[in-house]
């Protein structure tokens, strides 16, 4: 009894063809849904590399421009603060140069020095 085998060569290479082309529609799917031309480094290593260090390199300015804009809001707050203090300074001068006045009364000083004190009040809070 003769054993004969069977085989068709151009079903295998279509099956071998078949499965390339699956494996270039898998891959083409997998970009078409990440929307990056590199989802792994088997795609390509070196731009891949460069793709994580530039990620990372605007990781770090972003953290940096927040923390800026921090500091340029602390500094503005501060410049109201400042401002605030100026203008109390300046309200209690004119208190100060008001009641040096010889034709005040008692209860005008009184007054007077009320209003410097709640100054001072408002001053220290600042």
């Amino acid at each position: 009894m003769a054993l004969t085998v069977n085989t068709n060569v151009s079903s295998l290479n279509a099956q071998r063809n078949l499965a390339k082309s699956g494996e270039g529609l898998a891959t083409s799917m997998e970009r078409l849904a990440s929307g990056m031309r590199i989802n792994s480094a088997k795609d390509d290593a070196a731009g891949m590399q460069i793709s994580t260090r530039l990620t990372s390199q605007i990781s770090g300015l972003a953290v940096a421009q927040r923390n800026a804009n921090d500091g340029i809001s602390m500094a503005q707050t501060a410049e109201g603060a400042l401002q605030s203090s100026t203008d109390i300074l300046q309200r209690m001068r004119e208190l100060s140069l008001q009641s040096a006045n010889g034709s005040n009364s008692k209860e005008d000083r009184e007054a007077l020095q009320k209003e410097v004190t709640a100054l001072q009040t408002e001053l220290t809070r600042i």
